[in-house]
């Protein structure tokens, strides 16, 4: 495992030490079971055309690599197929990138047929510039998987225009995935129930909160990238208004841009989603660098006005804290205030999920109008209606007609006197 690095780049604001991502992909290999006997961070004074790092480097490594008998390079960096090959050829065994890596852990992690097709779409734009036997390396560790394929399979004499009719035809079937999930979101619209999202760096553990949010069962595991398909569920918040849940894959830096194309449809979950709950580790060195990076795609998704208005951050894993932080995340907390929209809590353990619920409660109530309606006792389809779709703060009853004061969204309010001028 290598993570190379320009000498120049370093320690500059808001990057990450060279020993943190070479952290990162050590977690990242792990993830798909594979054993590290070498990691070393480079610095290098400039990237090479030809190998990415200098002749030396390329030397000395290939020495280490014979010595170990390793039999697969991983290069925390984008790699080009000419680099790749060169390398390959210098080290004599299999090079992969970084957006190979992630690649690979999301081909192993993909569970239902969405997720499968995503990831063969991402795999398959990645490897026609090289068109080389990208995935063998990983047969000696298990059976091929899905699309990768086994030894011998077609997979590995795809020719560029095999694989391009074959993305073609992927495309074709994830924009029918698109359209289903349309009908699944206006079909809750109808309902309709407000749409909360939670995203966050991979393993900041928005899986665990969503279970403890829900009361639901989603796999939830210390590893990296363990939720790939999106999970949804209902929710009742403090006020009695019910809302959906969704539990999205997680971000990373350098996320392959053919993941981010590829998962689109997936991702139109956060796109149209009324709150984004943007789940922290707080107990990460890298929390900040991990929010920037969070930040990126979202605004790559075009939620650049979301992050501002429509936002909450959950502070993970205070529960791993030492009382110094400890400390410190309450005084800032203390004065940040009410005006705060960040709340920290424990997935695991549940501290602080109630004060989150009342201000994602809050955040939702914002946008609803506090009125005055008078609707005939002898409506009960009616009164049910502003009962599960509104906030009923007052009720009196009166011989003919109930008096309440209710908070509805202005979308609500227009359905109900558009309902009553049928009437």
């Amino acid at each position: 495992m290598l993570h190379p690095y320009l000498r120049t780049a370093a320690g500059a604001a808001g990057m990450r030490t060279p020993q943190a991502r070479l952290d990162e992909a050590v977690g990242l290999a792990g993830a798909i079971d594979l054993q590290i006997v070498h990691k070393a961070v480079l610095p290098v004074r400039q990237w090479q055309p030809s190998s990415l790092i200098g002749q030396g480097g390329v030397e000395h490594l290939a020495q280490i690599i014979e010595q170990k008998r390793i039999q697969v390079a991983v290069i925390d960096a984008t790699v080009s197929p000419v680099q790749q090959r060169n390398l390959e050829r210098a080290w004599k065994c299999k090079v992969i990138d970084r957006s190979g890596l992630i690649l690979e852990i999301f081909g192993e992690r993909a569970r239902s047929h969405e997720g499968r097709l995503q990831v063969e779409l991402a795999a398959l734009t990645y490897q026609r510039s090289r068109l080389v036997r990208s995935w063998t390396h990983l047969e000696r560790q298990r059976g091929g998987f899905g699309f990768l394929g086994g030894p011998g399979e077609s997979q590995l004499e795809m020719d560029r225009r095999l694989i391009g009719d074959r993305i073609f035809k992927l495309r074709q079937e994830i924009d029918g995935v698109r359209r289903t999930r349309n009908l699944q979101r206006q079909a809750r619209q109808r309902v309709p129930y407000p749409a909360i999202a939670l995203v966050g760096y991979t393993n900041a553990g928005k899986s665990t909160l969503f279970n403890r949010l829900s009361r639901a069962s989603v796999a939830a595991a210390d590893q990296l990238f363990m939720t790939l398909d999106p999970t949804v569920r209902e929710i009742v918040l403090p006020s009695g208004r019910k809302a959906i849940l969704s539990d999205t894959v997680g971000f990373i830096s350098d996320l392959p841009t053919q993941l981010v194309a590829a998962f689109r449809a997936t991702l139109e979950e956060v796109t149209e989603a009324d709150l984004i709950v943007h789940v922290r580790d707080l107990h990460h060195p890298d929390s900040e660098a991990q929010r920037a990076d969070v930040h990126a795609v979202l605004e790559e998704l075009g939620l650049g006005s979301h992050l501002q208005n429509a936002t909450v951050e959950a502070l993970n894993k205070i529960d791993l804290l030492d009382c110094q932080q400890g400390l410190a995340l309450e005084q800032r907390q203390r004065r940040n205030g009410a005006a705060a929209k960040s709340v920290a809590v424990s997935a695991a353990t549940g501290d602080g999920c109630d004060r989150l619920l009342a201000l994602i409660d809050a955040c939702l109530a914002s946008d609803r109008e506090l009125v005055e309606l008078d609707v005939p006792v002898s409506d009960g389809a009616g009164l049910a209606w502003l009962y599960a779709h509104g906030e009923v703060l007052r009720r009196v009853d009166g011989e003919a007609a109930a008096h309440l004061a209710v908070r509805l969204s202005p979308a609500d309010l227009g359905r109900f006197r558009n309902r009553e001028l049928r009437d």
